[in-house]
């Protein structure tokens, strides 16, 4: 598989380190300071891969509409005017979105997607997300796709971090806290407290090698689909 890819900081390094491993070819790899050879670049590759920052989300998801070259994209803290820009890219190239390729997210995911109707409403629900220290977006994308996996009509209220006299804490409120240190690759943690017992998912990320698996695992996959917006729960679980 040929593969053009987006962002040179660590996730794209090793990246591109194991997809050449696994017998790929990287016929480009840009960041920051050439990503404007995108506006002039044909179509080189089987699959753009984007996991670089919410500023190049513009200029990635332009060379793919104009290309039509599969897009799939891991960066997170984007807008949701950049969201939509990705969404739009389906109208010409098959383009899958993530905040997280572990398969073990995937499957926390679907769970909580189980558990929360059960539990939510006598239960309060608290979201702890722990990364490295050079990690630029809080909360982190995971983050919110755990917070959406609970509360998917968007009915409650999330509360970012508890300070001073904020009262006594209201059912219908997630918390969704933060932590940042050291060299954490990931760990999420979804805690349910309900009278007397309490229910906690957690996931720990080893290391940024999980994540790159999945992408590439995933990214073998959009080459030949029709054009359109791809979501990585459906297409492991086969709906």
């Amino acid at each position: 598989m040929k593969l053009l890819l987006i962002g040179r900081g660590k996730m794209g390094r090793l990246i591109a380190a194991t997809a050449v491993q696994a017998g790929d070819e990287v016929v480009a790899s840009l960041g920051r300071d050439d990503l404007d050879t995108l506006a002039s670049l044909g179509r080189t590759a089987d699959v753009v891969i984007d996991f670089s920052r919410p500023e190049a989300v513009e200029a990635v998801c332009a060379y793919a509409r104009r290309t039509k070259t599969p897009l799939l994209s891991g960066t997170t803290g984007l807008s949701a005017a950049q969201l939509r820009a990705l969404e739009q890219v389906g109208e010409a190239a098959p383009v899958l979105w993530s905040a997280n390729f572990s398969l073990g997210i995937a499957v926390l995911r679907r769970a909580l997607e189980v558990a929360a109707p059960v539990l939510g409403a006598d239960f309060d629900i608290e979201i702890t997300e722990t990364h490295h220290n050079q990690k630029a977006d809080a909360p982190s994308g995971t983050a919110k796709l755990l917070l959406a996996a609970v509360d998917p009509a968007g009915e409650k209220t999330p509360v970012y971090g508890r300070e001073g006299n904020c009262g006594r804490r209201s059912p219908r409120e997630i918390g969704v806290h933060a932590l940042r240190g050291g060299t954490v690759a990931g760990t999420h943690a979804v805690h349910f407290f309900g009278p007397d017992e309490e229910l906690e998912f957690t996931h720990r990320a080893a290391s940024r090698q999980i994540f790159v698996n999945g992408a590439l695992h995933m990214a073998r996959l959009l080459p030949g689909r029709p054009s359109g917006v791809y979501d990585l729960q459906k297409i492991l679980f086969g709906e």
